[in-house]
């Protein structure tokens, strides 16, 4: 068996296309520009080019795009004054202040300060708590894309078993939850499970985010499952030049797996075209309108 290799590019670039043509209408028809405010605060390269990024690809949808790049030194009371001048400012509808922050920053205070209606990230315990009782809400970037990758798949994943492995606030919660509200029955797994093998073994659908490289082997996954892989960690390549593995083991995988996000071109481009969707969805709901589902 070779895994069918399941295109997060594609899928991403169709959603950015329909909240650029969604955008396009919303401006045409109620004169509303949805607006990103994206704040990075020091030296991060990583946090750098990702912003840059960002900002990219919401000027490419037709969004407008704040960017605000602080020095390293700055106050925590200096970025929380910046967070609630951008909850005030009716241009801007989402806030996404990059982690992680300096040592001097609580990230948890900044994430509080965020207006929950502005907080595209989802990561504000209001929309997280939303989330858990099936409220509409904000959704985690990463997550949300995480579950429609599954589900060009298996578009309904009713009944089927999906095993979570990582219980962080930022994806293995969340992602447990959404998949939840699909019917699925879901396990959350993470490094203190008793046989974390078995358990993986069990999985129609394997979510994996625990940040290790390589870390899932086939003898892990189910013959046929669908392999989510949310893990993006550079390792030693040839030439003394880095290259980029998930925390599955992608040569194995591809012989048991039905399916499976590559790293890179899986998850990775899901989370900004869901950050544009999530931005678009806070203009509409901030002015009365009913946003599209992606």
């Amino acid at each position: 068996m070779t895994a069918r290799i399941i295109d997060g590019k594609a899928l991403a670039e169709s959603i950015r296309n329909k909240v650029a043509a969604e955008a396009a209408e919303l401006k045409r028809s109620h004169g509303i520009v949805p607006g990103l405010a994206a704040v990075l605060v020091g030296e991060n390269p990583a946090s750098q080019v990702y912003v840059r990024n960002k900002v990219k690809q919401t000027t490419e949808a037709g969004l407008a795009s704040f960017e605000h790049v602080l020095p390293a030194e700055t106050t925590q009371d200096d970025l929380l004054a910046l967070v609630r001048q951008l909850n005030a400012d009716p241009k801007v509808h989402g806030i996404l202040v990059q982690l992680p922050l300096p040592p001097q920053i609580d990230p948890d205070l900044v994430i509080a300060t965020i207006d929950p209606a502005k907080d595209v990230d989802g990561f504000h315990v209001e929309n997280a708590g939303r989330l858990v009782v099936g409220q509409e809400s904000l959704v985690p970037c990463t997550p949300q894309g995480s579950v429609l990758l599954a589900k060009t798949v298996h578009p309904d994943l009713t009944g089927l078993e999906a095993v979570v492995l990582g219980r962080s606030n930022i994806v293995g919660k969340p992602v447990a939850q959404l998949l939840i509200a699909e019917s699925a029955t879901v396990t959350v797994a993470h490094s203190r499970t008793r046989d974390l093998e078995a358990v993986c073994r069990r999985a129609d659908i394997l979510v994996v985010a625990v940040g290790r490289p390589e870390m899932v082997k086939g003898s892990w996954i189910k013959p046929g499952a669908t392999v989510i892989d949310v893990g993006i960690n550079r390792v030693p390549g040839e030439n003394g030049k880095s290259r980029l593995v998930g925390d599955v083991d992608f040569k194995e995988a591809m012989e048991v797996a039905g399916a499976i996000t590559p790293v890179p071109g899986g998850v990775g481009p899901m989370t900004i075209a869901c950050l544009l969707a999530n931005t678009l969805k806070a203009a509409m709901v901030a002015n009365g309108l009913t946003p599209p589902s992606f």
